[in-house]
């Protein structure tokens, strides 16, 4: 499926487009606006840090208020629109996947941290200011550390590790429910082959026979981490890219039941409005009126 959404490299967002940087650290009060569309992709990791100021974030339809003490996390595929960014005080941490995973093989090490690559976890972390001054602390490392002349890429992957294994031991600490690493990384395994494969309507048996898991168990899986089934959540996502194409295409009802692999128009409405209490054309009459689609 060809994506509706420009995908968007760090270089973008310095505009620098053909610039191949994997990592930046920015403060809102120095940095140019990005020319940069409104709705979009990255195609890295992104940690925004707020001291002062609020500021508005939408990800696919959620909309949140990013207070000061936070920090405030978009993945890569997610679609993401950042309004008022002017008035803040703090900045953006941008890095790549191959920048984080700098001479290492384990790709599972980026899986185990949760507020990663998580539709189901909240993409935003309020901190006491105590907690908050410990974090800014680590990003003021990372800063000083990218502003050197003689900067070291490896020093300020350490530094960013030393962050983000702070930031994981955070919600550990105030988060009563512990999830097994092994469970996370199978989760965060099965929601890359979703990524994958959601458009060719494959079934929760698809997904385990991938994962040389059973199906039960990825349920369990699955239920443990999101409180949703296995058939929920690929059925959810194929919902959720409906919403994207009802909202920013042209595309007919019966066009987008048909790029999505429903049998017929009639189910798709059916299965839509189950999940989202509306008609798809009541849905693409509201979200066109509210992001102004022409």
């Amino acid at each position: 499926m060809k994506d509706i959404f420009p995908f968007y490299t760090i270089g973008h967002f310095i505009n620098e487009p053909a610039n191949p940087t994997e990592f930046e650290i920015l403060r809102f009060g120095k940095m140019e606006e990005p020319n940069v569309n409104d709705f979009h992709k990255h195609s890295f990791y992104e940690i925004l840090w707020t001291e002062k100021g609020k500021s508005n974030q939408i990800i696919d339809y959620n909309e949140y208020e990013v207070k000061p003490n936070s920090l405030f996390f978009i993945s890569p595929n997610q679609v993401h629109h950042f309004e008022e960014w002017k008035p803040l005080t703090g900045g953006t941490i941008l890095f790549t996947e191959d920048f984080y995973l700098l001479n290492r093989n384990n790709k599972t090490t980026l899986f185990e941290l949760s507020f990663l690559d998580n539709l189901y976890s909240h993409p935003c972390i309020e901190f006491s200011k105590k907690e908050f001054a410990g974090i800014l602390k680590l990003i003021h490392q990372v800063e000083e550390e990218q502003q050197r002349k003689d900067k070291s890429p490896t020093i300020i992957q350490a530094y960013l590790h030393i962050l983000l294994a702070q930031i994981q031991r955070h919600i550990d600490n105030t988060n009563p429910k512990v999830i097994s690493k092994k469970q996370l990384l199978q989760f965060k395994q099965f929601k890359q082959l979703l990524e994958e494969h959601f458009v060719k309507n494959k079934t929760a048996m698809f997904y385990a026979a991938k994962l040389h898991i059973t199906q039960h168990h990825l349920n369990v899986i699955c239920k443990e981490i999101t409180n949703h089934t296995t058939t929920e959540i690929i059925r959810a996502r194929s919902i959720l890219e409906a919403k994207r194409l009802l909202t920013f295409t042209n595309k007919t009802i019966s066009e987008i039941a048909f790029e999505l692999n429903f049998t017929d128009s009639s189910y798709f409405s059916k299965t839509f409005k189950s999940y989202t209490a509306q008609t798809p054309q009541d849905f693409k009459n509201e979200m066109s009126e509210k992001y102004r689609v022409k």
